[in-house]
């Protein structure tokens, strides 16, 4: 009997059409036992010689990965981001590779929004020391008269865009990759939104020209008290300079929900100025709902296109 894998952390296979029509027509379903990051002997030990369909998240899928995956057709990447995917490698061996690059777009973007009004108004600082019994009285700062910087002008960036905008803030972007943006966000490079921007907020894949896009160089070059927010990438930050800005005030605060390594242990939990969150751009019940039907009716399409699965 064939297998798929689905590698994500959490999946919901119960209200899932396409996951259940696969079921149905005799393909076993292989979940994540460790309900985290998959690392690369993991899911080079769940994919096994195989499984001809992976439903994946953010585990690394190298050429080691595809080489053991000896009946590995067809990847469907729960998610947009492609960066933990050796597209070349999966090319080589003949893998069909997916994504869902507009389902998670508007959860993100609205985490991003959170993140934003939380650190301009302490929200999270204010609730531990509340906890503490204390009744602070932290004077923050208004959205609507900040300059927001976009790095990285697409599906999640334009609507991070928007949202700022309906508070009345101005938006500047730099993506290089766009010739025509918004209107209304005028395109700068980026040495000016690090200079100019009050807060920044990145919405970039991560490679290797992107490591440690924002690094000691960066964050002083930032406005004193400049604010920034990360929901994209863990590697886009180094996240040693990152707490060495916070704790010397270059940085008036941070706000992360990606990191380098994750679970994350490091020493940015005991700075103040920063807001931490797990990964969770993307769980939100409509938009993952969403994502897990459009990533399982691209597996089931590529089984289709590959000849593996009957299309009746």
């Amino acid at each position: 009997m064939s297998k798929f894998v689905i590698s994500t952390s959490s999946f919901d296979t119960d209200n899932n059409p396409p996951i259940q029509h696969l079921i149905q027509k005799g393909i076993q379903v292989v979940t994540n036992p460790h309900r985290r990051k998959l690392t690369e002997d993991e899911i080079i030990e769940l994919l096994a010689e195989d499984a001809t369909g992976l439903i994946a998240g953010i585990e690394p899928l190298t050429e080691r990965v595809f080489s053991s995956a000896k009946n590995l057709k067809v990847i469907s990447r729960c998610g947009a981001g492609m960066d933990s995917v050796d597209l070349e490698a999966a090319k080589r061996h003949d893998i069909a590779v997916f994504n869902t690059p507009e389902a998670p777009a508007q959860a993100v973007a609205e985490l991003t929004l959170g993140l934003i009004l939380a650190a301009l108004r302490r929200i999270c600082q204010i609730d531990r020391s509340l906890r503490k019994g204390e009744w602070p009285r932290i004077q923050g700062n208004l959205l609507a008269a900040q300059l927001v910087g976009i790095v990285g002008l697409g599906h999640i960036g334009k609507r991070v865009a928007r949202l700022c905008q309906a508070f009345g803030a101005k938006v500047i972007a730099y993506d290089p990759y766009i010739n025509q943006p918004p209107a209304d966000v005028p395109l700068m490079p980026l040495t000016r939104i690090l200079t100019e921007a009050d807060i920044i907020s990145l919405h970039l894949p991560y490679a290797a020209d992107t490591h440690h896009l924002l690094d000691t160089n960066a964050f002083a070059r930032m406005k004193s008290g400049a604010v920034v927010i990360n929901a994209a990438r863990g590697g886009l930050v180094d996240e040693t300079a990152l707490g060495d800005a916070l704790n010397t005030g270059q940085l008036g605060a941070a706000a992360l929900d990606v990191f380098e390594q994750e679970p994350y242990q490091g020493p940015l939990l005991t700075c103040d100025n920063i807001i931490l969150t797990s990964h969770i751009g993307s769980l939100a019940r409509e938009s993952r709902q969403r994502m897990e039907v459009e990533a399982a009716e691209n597996l089931l399409q590529g089984l289709i296109k590959t000849g593996l699965l009957n299309g009746r």
